[in-house]
């Protein structure tokens, strides 16, 4: 009988143990979640936000590069201009001309795209930068560039491209221009915008 009770008390005080530990393991996976916030909000970057670069026209996925894990140089402010550009009878545009961003901090900005037409159509978007030297330096952790997408008649999507511009870029570089050009799937692949290659060559020109 004694023994039985001793048996008891054992198994009692085992359980508490672990009912302790199980609490604790709990506490701990509950706090990753501010602790993991507060990381992103330190460093600027937010990990999860990684999308899955997808080869055109096919199934595969591949994971997105990211940038290093910089801090953010507030003591810089760099003009972003956005630029979209047709090739074929549908609407593509920015939700926005401009933002002004520090390197190393993440921004995301939105772009739409409507079929205008009475069918189906596949398109995919082809970026460009000005100054051409700014291309190194512009990590886009999600785009939509990164993907084809295809629409149904008057179907009208909006997609975002998130992005963190390199604090190594050269001092001397002020504004980026990010432009792309939307052109159906099928088509001939355009060449860069005008309107870019303009660009580029005003700064060459110092205009």
């Amino acid at each position: 009988m004694t023994m039985s009770l001793g048996l008891q008390t054992d198994n009692l005080r085992m359980l508490r143990k672990l009912a302790v530990v199980a609490v604790l393991m709990f506490g701990f996976g509950y706090a990753l979640i501010p602790i993991y916030r507060a990381i992103c909000e330190l460093t600027g970057i937010n990990i999860l936000a990684l999308g899955e670069k997808e080869l055109p026209g096919s199934g595969n996925a591949r994971l997105a590069a990211a940038p290093a894990n910089t801090q953010i140089d507030t003591s810089r402010s760099i003009t972003i201009e956005f630029d979209a550009n047709s090739r074929g009878p549908w609407h593509f545009k920015p939700m926005q001309n401009s933002v002004q961003v520090h390197p190393g901090e993440l921004t995301t900005v939105m772009y739409e795209f409507q079929n205008v037409q009475n069918r189906t159509m596949s398109a995919q978007a082809i970026p460009s930068y000005a100054p051409r030297e700014a291309a190194a330096h512009f990590n886009k952790l999600e785009c939509f560039c990164f993907n084809q997408y295809t629409l149904a008649p008057g179907e009208k999507k909006q997609w975002p491209v998130a992005f963190v511009v390199d604090p190594k870029l050269a001092k001397g570089v002020n504004t980026i221009t990010l432009s792309y050009t939307f052109f159906e799937v099928g088509s001939k692949t355009p060449a860069a915008p005008s309107s870019t290659v303009s660009s580029v060559k005003s700064k060459e020109d110092g205009v």
